[in-house]
């Protein structure tokens, strides 16, 4: 069965803006959808925001999103191409879809995002969505707070986004190329060092080399070393090692046969 990666999955995923009043927020939201891989972005307004402002938060990699971004004049037309539509809000009242959490919400979703093109929708700053708004979503979504509820726009977008993310994609860094582990090539040569090192500063007697070896190496064993941290325990060998057999000259006044200044 062909699966699609979460990034082609939140391709389908689209950010519904209502009646934002700051070009920033715009822009700010343009790169934390970016970040997650979604890819549309549709604001509701009849007011034409400064471009430039909005592509300041945006930067450079949501600059697109900024350009190619949806421009509606009301909800209903923002939402018409969405066949999910989830909708944020911080009220609560009888005639509103039942509020679950982000991560809920998210986790209810998850596998729709393979077939069907989903929308997030996020209210006006000051009063959020309208009950007319959330009438065309299937799902409401409330973030929790410890009483104080401060959370702006591009905030409310960010914990969205995340959640939506980590939901189709539970192992986000499982793509992600992990630092190689050290091979036995590696760990023997870097045993030696140390071997020889602590020889140099006379740690190890030959009445107690193997103990104290047999010991380090099922330390070190149990540590699981990257080659990167192997190759750093060698570093600071052969630093130990070269000051070792390079002690500093001695102070010109000590040296044998010179007589040092009266006092």
């Amino acid at each position: 069965m062909n699966r699609q990666s979460s990034s082609d999955r939140l391709g389908q995923v689209g950010i519904i803006l209502v009646g934002p009043k700051f070009p920033e927020n715009i822009g700010a939201s343009a790169r934390i959808a970016s970040n997650f891989g979604i890819n549309e972005l549709v604001v509701v307004s009849e007011e034409q925001f400064d471009q430039e402002r909005m592509l300041k938060m945006a930067t450079h990699k949501a600059a697109d999103l900024i350009r190619e971004m949806r421009v509606c004049r009301t909800t209903a037309e923002a939402a018409a191409p969405f066949q999910l539509i989830v909708g944020t809000t911080a009220r609560q009242g009888r005639h509103r879809p039942e509020d679950q959490t982000p991560r809920e919400v998210m986790a209810a979703i998850a596998q729709q995002t393979a077939d069907s093109r989903i929308g997030l929708m996020f209210g006006p700053e000051s009063t959020g969505l309208s009950n007319e708004d959330l009438d065309l979503c299937q799902f409401a979504s409330t973030i929790p707070t410890a009483g104080f509820s401060s959370i702006n726009l591009a905030q409310a977008v960010a914990i969205h986004c995340y959640e939506l993310y980590t939901a189709v994609q539970p192992r986000p860094f499982a793509a992600v190329p992990k630092s190689e582990f050290a091979n036995s090539f590696d760990l023997e040569g870097m045993y030696e060092h140390i071997e020889e090192a602590l020889n140099e500063i006379t740690f190890l007697q030959d009445t107690n080399r193997i103990y104290w070896m047999r010991n380090i190496r099922q330390f070190l064993g149990r540590v699981q070393l990257k080659k990167k941290e192997a190759s750093m325990i060698r570093g600071i060998c052969r630093k130990l090692l070269w000051h070792e057999r390079h002690p500093p000259a001695p102070p010109a006044s000590n040296r044998p046969g010179e007589e040092t200044a009266p006092q």
